[in-house]
């Protein structure tokens, strides 16, 4: 397809070297008007068509199914899945940075099969954390869909040999049926991912500027509907992987008709073509390393990040310690009030 029609798993990795950079914050920066933090994920009415020039090295959901209709007296198994990202491909590689991939698998009493549903990238992680930059086009050009995924089997050697497959609680077929209306609804109104959880600062009761949007939110979210049905889980550690930005307060640029289109700001356009250029796929070693400079100029030395969230762009002032992946404590949804009467 050439280069042009480029499908990129990583290049979120010199990024990640910015894990072992430090650099001391610096003072004052622009500030914003007060507004609502975080800035709330938005919903769409429907999931428009993917554009054919966005490609996937793995074909998204390949063994892809309708979830079933399950019998109201049925009793299903919910298990906790969680595995290395790529572990297929790369074993425990990422597993050892605590970049995991979260699913939830189901089991039925009446007719023994077993299911998996996961959420996740339609083209692969690297698009969704940043753009193309396509001549001919002034706006950045995004392929960042995400997508539910429900298919038949559980695979137990990927979720057991470098992760996590563990009982989390039983519902019945009613409860089920109920899931799976919510998640139709889910994945028809959260259709875009976002990679980055952004906050003012480690501290776990620092200002959050931007939640992330992934395959462990979608599980959570999952967790808490089946909670809210009446589902009681069990009393047992869960941990989910954060990839963290840390930026004093952003401020709000526009949109990509304001920014790019006839009347926009040309600076601004060119400042934000100009951050992202580095994170372009790498065909030598020599280029990576200087689009990595470039990435430790902008975000480091300038303390510069463009961010694009529901469709529109942020300053970041970026400070120490820029990014930070972490391996959190997230418990188990308890029963609400209002679900002992379901």
């Amino acid at each position: 397809m050439g280069a042009a029609r480029c499908s990129r798993l990583l290049p979120v990795l010199p990024v990640l070297l910015l894990l072992l950079l430090g650099e001391p914050p610096v003072s004052g920066g622009l500030r914003w008007p007060r507004r609502r933090w975080p800035v709330p994920y938005r919903r769409f009415d429907y999931r428009p068509k993917t554009d054919p020039y966005c490609q996937a090295r793995y074909t998204f959901c390949p063994t892809g199914s309708a979830i079933p209709v399950m019998k109201e007296e049925d009793v299903i198994e919910v298990y906790r899945l969680q595995a290395p990202v790529w572990e297929f491909k790369y074993g425990d590689l990422l597993g050892h940075l605590k970049i995991m991939h979260d699913a939830v698998g189901f089991k039925s009493s009446l007719t023994g099969k077993n299911y998996t549903m996961e959420w996740y990238e339609l083209f692969q992680l690297g698009n969704c954390t940043f753009p193309h930059l396509r001549p001919g086009m002034d706006a950045p050009f995004w392929c960042n869909q995400g997508a539910a995924c429900f298919y038949e089997g559980i695979d137990d050697a990927h979720w057991k040999a470098n992760g996590t497959l563990v009982l989390v609680t039983t519902i019945s077929g009613t409860m089920f049926n109920e899931m799976a209306q919510w998640v139709k609804y889910d994945n028809e109104t959260g259709i875009y991912y976002e990679t980055w959880r952004v906050q003012a600062s480690p501290d776990k009761k620092s200002t959050v500027w931007f939640d992330s949007y992934e395959c462990s939110k979608f599980i959570l979210r999952t967790y808490q509907k089946l909670a809210d049905l009446g589902a009681v889980f069990k009393k047992i550690q869960t941990n989910y992987t954060s990839i963290i930005l840390f930026s004093g307060e952003p401020i709000y640029l526009g949109n990509e008709t304001s920014i790019f289109g006839p009347q926009g700001n040309k600076t601004l356009a060119a400042a934000i073509r100009d951050f992202y250029n580095p994170f372009k796929p790498h065909h030598s070693v020599r280029e990576f390393f200087v689009d990595l400079f470039k990435i430790i100029d902008h975000v480091i030395l300038n303390h510069q990040f463009y961010l694009f969230y529901n469709l529109e762009y942020w300053f970041l002032p970026m400070k120490s310690p820029y990014l930070k992946i972490i391996y959190e404590e997230v418990p188990l949804p308890v029963r609400s009030k209002a679900s002992f009467g379901v």
